[in-house]
């Protein structure tokens, strides 16, 4: 069993928001170090996450409790981590690892070599899908059906040039954007932090319910608004809505699939052009931590706009909204624009 860390008793009475601005802010050495800075005093779970879908519940289930800290530096794209020695070394000493398996090798591979016992993989606390084997395409013959409700046809389509490590056998590792999957890896990790803490259960178990309590409140905001559309249809550059397209009964066509710096065929942006007359879509949406010139470029060349739609993978000064569920509800707005919700 490792030792935790200790951590100043002053620091106990800071909020959880504010630890989350802190960890922000800390230097390029502060954050590279991964397992967090020097403490003397105190004692809280030592808690080392991957990317900031996985900070985000760490922080909200942990509170106090818990001392968190992230590989991903704010504004760094997860899929293109690459771990320091020192980073990858200092893993060792976390008491807990929350990790999801498939979108960062590099991680994948430094967790495996850490060996904390209490270690879990976020992809083994939901159910994880194919969303196509190829871009535009969906599997022939295949149904999509959740757990509730109608999903869109042909939604979210995986890439046939899948960036390596995308999941396991081809699965999309993108739960946290469909908000009921993030409400159930929600209730993993919170059942895995009273176990790794019991001392603290009580507490644990109490966050993860309001945190619950939010997920589905925001699950029930994108019901409701994108219930009545225009159109079902949406494009992005990332291939990355898949889980929140079938949630609320919409098609997902990306440029270039679940790879973020894929560049899209001819044949594509031809055929997406197609797919934007067909089914009425005015609007190619980029993210904020990938280059937005592929998405002007197809907007321009058929006359589309762009906006954003956030796949939540890191919060930056860019963000439109300070936290996951803020910057959810940002991504709902720009849905519900680009659909022409009634």
């Amino acid at each position: 069993m490792n030792v935790r860390r200790l951590i100043p008793t002053a620091a106990l009475t800071g909020s959880v928001t504010l630890g989350l601005v802190a960890l922000s802010a800390c230097s390029p050495s502060d954050a590279a170090d991964g397992a967090g800075g020097d403490r003397t005093s105190g004692d809280r779970l030592a808690v080392v996450t991957s990317f900031y879908p996985m900070q985000y519940l760490a922080e909200e289930i942990g509170g106090t409790h818990v001392d968190v800290s992230t590989l991903t530096k704010p504004g760094v794209e997860p899929h293109d981590l690459e771990l320091s020695t020192r980073q990858a070394a200092r893993l060792g000493e976390a008491d807990y690892i929350l990790y999801l398996k498939g979108i960062q090798p590099a991680v994948d591979e430094a967790v495996a070599a850490a060996g904390v016992p209490d270690t879990v993989d976020a992809a083994t606390l939901t159910t994880l899908e194919k969303h196509g084997s190829e871009v535009g395409h969906a599997h022939e013959g295949e149904e999509h059906a959740g757990e509730d409700g109608a999903h869109g046809e042909d939604a979210g389509h995986g890439d046939e040039h899948g960036h390596e490590g995308e999941g396991e056998a081809g699965t999309d590792p993108h739960i946290w954007l469909d908000p009921v999957k993030y409400a159930e890896v929600a209730r993993g990790v919170g059942a895995s932090l009273e176990k790794a803490d019991p001392d603290n259960a009580a507490a644990y178990r109490k966050n993860t319910t309001a945190l619950v309590e939010r997920l589905d409140g925001l699950d029930s905001a994108f019901k409701d608004g994108l219930a009545d559309t225009a159109t079902k249809t949406f494009i992005t550059t990332h291939s990355a809505f898949g889980y929140l397209a079938e949630r609320y009964g919409l098609t997902q066509e990306s440029l270039a699939g679940l790879s973020p710096e894929s560049e899209p065929s001819p044949a594509r942006i031809k055929e997406l052009r197609a797919i934007a007359a067909r089914d009425k879509v005015g609007t190619v949406f980029f993210e904020t931590l990938v280059s937005d010139r592929t998405a002007k470029t197809v907007a321009a060349d058929g006359g589309l706009r762009t906006d954003v739609l956030d796949p939540v993978e890191g919060i930056t000064d860019r963000s439109k909204g300070a936290d996951y569920v803020e910057v959810m509800e940002s991504n709902l707005a720009a849905l519900e624009k680009a659909l022409g919700a009634k």
